[in-house]
């Protein structure tokens, strides 16, 4: 029975789902006995969850360090307060009930093609594309799963969407029977179960189920502990020696996907699903350019966005020449990868035709604005197990000057700054994405280094955002990477402005508006430091967060800054590190060096990312004619200046250690 539509409170409490799974989903994995079991009675009855875990392997037959590992998998065992996923799914065991999920939440645009995402003016602005929305009279069975676990153990459907230790009850009840459906016995062995894991992940692809699997048994290797959003402590021994059953994986069965031509880790489930390179008519074409990286350029970027829509929408729009192109989609439900460009090719994506040139575009199934439409763990994990390939491919740096957010990367001249994606957005887990990665953030100075990396604990750090539904109303509260910044050490105080983004007008708590925030991994000098706040260099002025030594914010660091040569009042920041006028050939335009509207002052310190000599890109032809790359002279730094990154000429600044000539700070 479908639930009566929810109260505007509960509306406001829940987040919205966005998006199905993959189209052609396969036929039901798991199924519905005629007779449901008896619910357990110890379910929702106040104990603590990792009780529930225990209550439910025992009822069911399933080893509970299997439970463990296929629910980290999913959620990390948080619960998101009952509220859906990307993927329409609930609670510890990620339950999918899309239909309930789509009809609490409805849909809104998809999509997110109303900008120049190729970032110049070279090119007509691409916005003609569009997608349908998902059927709900077509889910999958991977979409109603929770249907299945309350026909399977008689529990009610509201209680598995909303209470975590009756969902665990429900997942344990689907891994026993599909096991049985796999003809497999309820053996008390870990072992015996990597087959049901796998069919657990609702792939429907033999290769992604595997990497779900191989996944969960590495976790059950290495073994877990961590305090969910519910504040509950759920720990998961370590079984070093555990190996999947032989002959397991071969059990599997389902179908095999194309993955020729892909660029992906071993072990992950990768499909090649091509974005067109066609003519379009008009002296136009789409939606990415070839190109013959890294032997014509250096790709040192890597570009991760959200799609801000379905993964069957992403799958229709990258298809369409008449809209942009990325390489890499990563959907939610179970990691599985879609590549659409070659890594040597140009994707449409970043909106700074510099940054296109030099990065590779990773989208990610999912909304920032609606933060209860989580990532699952999954998810997190094959996209890390992607960057960390790609970043030692092309010999890319893991940290977060090279591993962007789409939020973090600066408009290339003035006139698109306040036209710049947000996304990931200010909820998307970087502390933990950058440990998956292998790159985690931790100190590497003490007070006397100079910097800091930011790094608030992401579950307790939850800043009020607004303007997640319409403007001026209140996010939910929840999990942040990101802090805010005060021109005062005083939450009394105003935010820190953005000239560039804002104009004088004050920065605001927006959801997306990134004028006085900084992310977990991000560097910044340090301008000063009273008591429990730390000031830093931030869009040319002193910005101020809290950062108690009992509870931090950041972590010292020691790195190379930049700061305006002695003599100079103050020096220019540029969005893109295009050459000098003299190195252009003939028959390439000559592209200009154009300031944007922030200044760096005298004394000011920004830590350093990197050093490149100008470099251009130009193409503007189907048939590739006439394609250079443009190198000149002149050497710019790459600079975190604010909660995106900007370039400096080299000229115009001294490069030193963040330490130097701090010590009283």
């Amino acid at each position: 029975m479908r639930r009566s539509a929810p109260s505007p409170e509960t509306r406001r409490r829940r987040r919205a789902l966005r998006t199905v799974t993959a189209a052609a989903a396969a036929a039901t994995l798991l199924p519905v006995f005629a007779t449901a079991h008896a619910a357990e009675p110890a379910q929702g009855a106040g104990g603590t969850l990792q009780q529930a875990f225990s209550d439910a392997a025992q009822h069911y037959q399933v080893p509970k360090s299997v439970l463990l590992g296929v629910a980290y998998l999913e959620s990390r065992w948080d619960a998101h307060q009952g509220m859906p996923s990307v993927t329409g799914g609930y609670g510890p065991m990620h339950l999918t009930d899309a239909r309930t999920a789509l009809t609490d939440f409805p849909p809104r645009s998809t999509g997110d093609g109303g900008n120049d995402a190729r970032g110049d003016d070279s090119r007509p602005l691409v916005t003609t594309a569009t997608a349908e929305a998902p059927d709900l009279a077509a889910l999958p069975a991977t979409m109603t799963t929770l249907d299945r676990a309350a026909a399977l153990t008689g529990l009610s459907a509201d209680a598995l969407r909303t209470d975590p230790a009756v969902n665990v009850a429900g997942g344990a009840a689907l891994l026993a029977a599909t096991q049985k459906s796999l003809g497999e016995p309820l053996s008390a062995d870990p072992a015996n179960w990597y087959a049901a894991v796998a069919r657990y992940s609702g792939a429907d692809d033999t290769a992604t189920a595997a990497a779900f699997a191989d996944d969960v048994f590495d976790v059950l290797k290495e073994g877990q502990a961590r305090t969910t959003d519910g504040g509950q402590q759920v720990t998961l021994a370590a079984s070093p020696a555990l190996k999947p059953a032989a002959g397991q994986a071969a059990r599997i069965g389902l179908k095999q996907v194309n993955a020729a031509g892909t660029e992906c880790p071993r072990g992950l489930g990768c499909e090649w699903v091509p974005a067109p390179y066609q003519d379009i008519g008009g002296g136009d074409y789409g939606n990415h350019d070839l190109a013959n990286r890294p032997v014509d350029e250096k790709i040192d970027t890597i570009v991760i966005h959200d799609t801000e829509g379905y993964w069957d929408t992403a799958m229709q729009l990258v298809q369409d020449p008449t809209y942009l192109a990325w390489h890499y989609t990563v959907r939610s439900s179970d990691g599985h990868i879609a590549q659409h460009l070659n890594t040597k090719d140009v994707g449409w994506h970043a909106g700074n035709w510099y940054t296109n040139a030099k990065s590779i575009g990773i989208e990610h199934e999912g909304f920032l604005t609606d933060p209860g439409t989580w990532y699952t763990e999954s998810m997190y994990r094959t996209s890390a197990r992607l960057v960390k390939y790609l970043a030692a491919k092309y010999r890319i740096p893991l940290d977060r000057q090279h591993i962007l957010g789409h939020d973090n990367v600066q408009g290339p001249t003035a006139s698109y700054i306040a036209g710049m994606h947000t996304d990931p957005g200010p909820y998307w887990d970087w502390g933990h994405y950058m440990a998956l990665v292998g790159a985690p953030v931790h100190a590497t100075a003490g007070p006397w280094g100079g910097a800091v990396t930011i790094d608030p604990d992401y579950e307790t750090n939850q800043p009020l955002y607004t303007g997640c539904v319409k403007a001026g109303d209140t996010c939910p509260a929840h999990g942040s990477d990101a802090v805010r910044l005060y021109s005062a050490p005083s939450e009394d105080a105003p935010l820190v402005k953005d000239v560039g983004l804002h104009g004088t007008a004050a920065t605001t708590t927006g959801v997306n508006d990134v004028g006085a925030r900084a992310s977990t991994g991000q560097q910044f000098a340090v301008a000063d430091r009273q008591g429990d706040w730390t000031a830093i260099w931030y869009l040319g002025q002193e910005a101020w967060f809290h950062n108690p030594q009992d509870q931090p914010t950041a972590v010292n660091a020691l790195t190379l800054v930049i700061t305006p040569k002695e003599g100079l009042a103050s020096i220019p920041v540029y969005g893109r590190a295009y050459p000098e006028a003299a190195a252009y050939p003939a028959g390439v335009p000559v592209q200009g060096i154009f300031a944007l509207p922030y200044q760096i002052l005298a004394g000011q310190r920004y830590v350093v990312g990197g050093a490149e000599h100008g470099e251009y890109y130009y193409s503007v032809n189907f048939d590739t004619t006439g394609q250079q790359v443009v190198r000149g002279e002149q050497v710019y730094y790459e600079i975190q200046l604010g909660h995106r990154v900007a370039y400096v000429k080299a000229e115009d600044v001294s490069l030193l250690p963040s330490a130097l000539g701090l010590s009283g700070r």
